[in-house]
């Protein structure tokens, strides 16, 4: 690597280091000065607190990577070509894809880190953050789903009131297992608590009632300890367990809800193919960045900045609109994930040519 790229990609990573290392700080600020009085109105932990100021910084690092990584290339290159460094490299001999290279080794080691943030990292931090928020910010209890109805398989049908995430706790539980289309036998409860140890249930004011062709026989404990063919994540929430599964974890989580029919399959599918959307939008967004910011402006570096905030802005609308289609509708998750990559990436390649000439 000769000492062109090793200049570029340095200034590559550092601004971006130097992009987050700003705005996280200002981003944990903000959000903690909202809810600090929550915070202290619940006595919470210190130890608690900072590890969800940990949480919520990887949290928001890693939904605004490609964003700060937008920012951060403007800034830089937008010094290089106001110091005329830029038209020093081409005058040299060195062609405008030859100049781009260190930016894209540069993209390929952000877009890695935002791959192993989104497998791994982001999930426990998602959950982390959520657990936080559900328990102590929300004026409501928010970590509860309330009215979950769920046929699990082809023969039972389970239904909560609520289920508390948090506490593994759920109220009026009912499971319905038909045979042939008829009911063979019912269980109720009035609580219902997992426990992760035993991989088990305890069920309080336990009744089982058998449909038999003349009288139905009543089973009635106050507490029974059992084990049931459906998991915690069948009670956990929809919008808030899609965000804290591992990637394995998610694609095998998808494929049994595909089965059972679930209707918010679109929203973890949308979950899955972030994942993977995400690095490729660091690539885009380098190459439209590059290609703005290469050209040394009357306005200077603030022309340059202010078309990044726009382009910015859009990026964020059409991902938001999208996502909210596939998550509330029948559209699919797959073209809402990919479709701002797509316009953008035909926007890269246009304004790649122009900046060439």
């Amino acid at each position: 690597m000769k000492i062109l790229d090793w200049y570029i990609l340095k200034r590559y990573l550092m601004t971006f280091a130097v992009m987050l290392l700003l705005f996280i700080p200002i981003g944990i600020t903000v959000h903690l000065a909202e809810k600090i009085g929550k915070i202290l109105e619940n006595n919470v932990p210190l130890v608690e607190v900072l590890q969800y100021l940990l949480d919520f910084t990887i949290y928001f690092a890693h939904l605004l990577f490609p964003l700060f990584l937008f920012l951060s290339v403007i800034w830089f290159t937008s010094k290089l070509a106001n110091n005329t460094e830029i038209v020093a490299f081409l005058s040299s001999g060195v062609s405008f894809t030859r100049f781009l290279r260190p930016y894209l080794i540069g993209a390929t080691i952000v877009a890695i880190l935002s791959i192993v943030l989104g497998l791994y990292l982001a999930p426990n931090a998602s959950k982390g953050f959520n657990d936080f928020k559900y328990k102590y910010l929300s004026g409501r209890k928010a970590s509860n789903s309330t009215n979950v109805l769920k046929q699990i398989n082809d023969n039972d049908i389970i239904y909560v009131t609520s289920f508390n995430a948090k506490t593994k706790t759920g109220i009026n539980f009912t499971l319905e297992h038909f045979e042939n289309d008829k009911m063979t036998y019912k269980i109720s409860a009035s609580n219902i608590r997992y426990i992760q140890e035993d991989s088990a249930f305890v069920l309080r004011n336990y009744l089982k009632r058998k449909v038999g062709q003349n009288n139905d026989l009543l089973e009635i404990e106050r507490k029974k300890d059992t084990v049931f063919s459906f998991d915690l994540e069948d009670l956990t929430p929809e919008d808030y367990i899609a965000e804290t599964l591992k990637y394995n974890e998610l694609v095998n989580f998808i494929e049994r809800e595909e089965k059972r029919g679930s209707k918010f399959i679109g929203r973890y599918k949308l979950a899955m193919y972030q994942k993977w959307s995400l690095p490729v939008s660091v690539f885009i967004l380098t190459i439209i960045a590059v290609s703005v910011s290469s050209i040394k402006r009357r306005g200077g570096m603030g022309v340059n900045l202010a078309f990044g905030i726009c382009i910015a802005m859009i990026f964020v609308f059409f991902d938001k609109i999208f996502g909210t289609l596939a998550s509330q509708s029948n559209f699919s998750p797959l073209l809402a994930v990919w479709f701002p990559n797509i316009i953008f990436g035909i926007l890269a390649l246009i304004l790649l040519r122009n900046a060439k000439r």
